[in-house]
């Protein structure tokens, strides 16, 4: 077992000290930091400065136009112009308007515009603009059909719909939402989480056969310790990248007042429903679908002898880990379809499908237990086939191109017994 530890802490330490995991690591951090005060940035940039918007009109919408949009409470400062078009344009290039709009009626007598700016890139002043025109349109057109004010109110009122469930031990609609959330933000953690790093186990194990040092290795350390001492010694990398994110995320918030915690991105991140149980779902399938793909991964990088060459290997395997994301996508919106159900029970697809199901909908244990027991199984079969590919595999040298290799790496596997 000293060998063991020895390849499991080599590996840890190697990558810990790496640049590519610093750079990762500090980047992601930046990334959260900013997400936690996206809010604080935007209204450090946010002049807050109105638009000055010139309306060139004869008709008798304006002032219903200006009235409505100050109910909006809008940055927009509307300006009755009455100069030509051509002095409209000029009032722009010499920054006393920012844009222009000519209100009128059309045949029906309703009001009609056209807004002008030097680019309609921007898309937050035409929107007002056409949002409260389209209140005025709507008032104007009540008012002709002997609507009262009151009236056309009660008409905007949204109608109040309200979901029960009828199943016993349902989620409630606050406990899904916060359910969806959680589910969407961990979904994407166990996905990029396998990609990044499943393919830390095959580089590792490539790179060390370029080098020749796996000629070395062999002679003192049994191929299967390496392996798994690789395997293991990439989790604890990511256990301790995972453990800095969770933690400097943790402190940012802090840093935040209430009212910026109940607003921008931090208003998703409200967990107050989330049990116990689905936390702990969450890690063991994270860990579980690790070990899997991991295994996988790490036996076909044993078949390559140099690191260039593993991306072209692995493609097959990463298909397996986009058809989950993209099930998974589509289970959040129907996660009680049978076509979900099914995948659910895939080992291939378990990990993230059947954490969605357990999310999203109150599923009997046993469902769970069964698609456990099914994954546990994969890895262990995985994990005795990888060990055999393993040993035979890192004595390969010479360009591989298929996993058709792996029936040259049992072979060699068998002829080192």
């Amino acid at each position: 077992m000293n060998k063991f530890f020895i390849v499991l802490t080599q590996t840890y330490l190697n990558r810990l000290k790496s640049k590519a995991f610093i750079v990762t690591t500090v980047i992601t951090l930046l990334m959260i930091f900013l997400l936690t005060n996206i809010s604080t940035i935007i209204e450090r940039f946010d002049t807050n400065e109105e638009d000055q918007v010139g309306v060139i009109t004869t008709s008798e919408y304006f002032p219903m136009l200006q009235n409505q949009l100050d109910r909006m409470e809008s940055n927009l400062d509307l300006k009755s112009f009455n100069g030509t078009e051509e002095e409209a344009q000029q009032a722009i290039e010499e920054g006393e308007l920012d844009s222009y709009m000519i209100l009128e009626e059309d045949e029906a007598g309703e009001p009609r515009a056209i807004y002008k700016a030097e680019t309609v890139a921007e898309q937050n002043t035409p929107q007002l603009l056409e949002s409260a025109l389209q209140q005025v349109k709507s008032t104007v057109a009540a008012e002709r059909a002997g609507v009262t004010q009151k009236q056309l109110l009660e008409i905007d009122q949204p109608v109040q719909f309200e979901k029960v469930a009828l199943e016993k031990g349902a989620k409630t609609e606050d406990e899904l939402n916060q359910a969806r959330v959680f589910v969407y933000v961990l979904l994407f953690v166990i996905y990029f989480s396998v990609i990044f790093y499943g393919n830390m186990v095959a580089v590792e194990v490539a790179t060390e056969k370029s080098s020749r040092v796996m000629e070395i290795l062999i002679s003192s350390v049994s191929p299967v310790k390496q392996m798994f001492g690789k395997i293991l010694g990439i989790a604890l990398l990511g256990i301790t990248q995972y453990t800095i994110i969770i933690i400097s995320g943790y402190l940012f918030m802090q840093l935040q007042d209430d009212e910026g915690s109940q607003t921008g991105f931090l208003s998703f991140l409200n967990f107050s429903n989330l049990t116990v149980s689905l936390v702990v779902y969450a890690i063991v399938f994270f860990v579980l679908g690790y070990l899997l793909y991991a295994t996988i991964l790490a036996m076909v990088g044993s078949l390559v002898s140099r690191a260039e060459e593993v991306q072209q290997l692995i493609m097959p395997v990463q298909f397996l880990i986009i058809i989950a994301f993209f099930i998974a996508m589509f289970g959040l919106s129907t996660p009680s379809s049978p076509f979900v159900t099914i995948a659910s029970y895939i080992p291939f697809f378990t990990p993230v499908v059947m954490f969605l199901r357990v999310g999203m909908l109150a599923i009997p244990f046993w469902e769970v237990a069964i698609s456990l027991a099914l994954l546990i199984g994969s890895i262990i079969v995985f994990g005795i086939l990888g060990a055999k590919v393993y040993r035979g595999g890192v004595l390969m040298y010479g360009k591989s191109s298929s996993l058709k290799d792996i029936g040259k790496a049992l072979k060699l596997s068998r002829r080192e017994r």
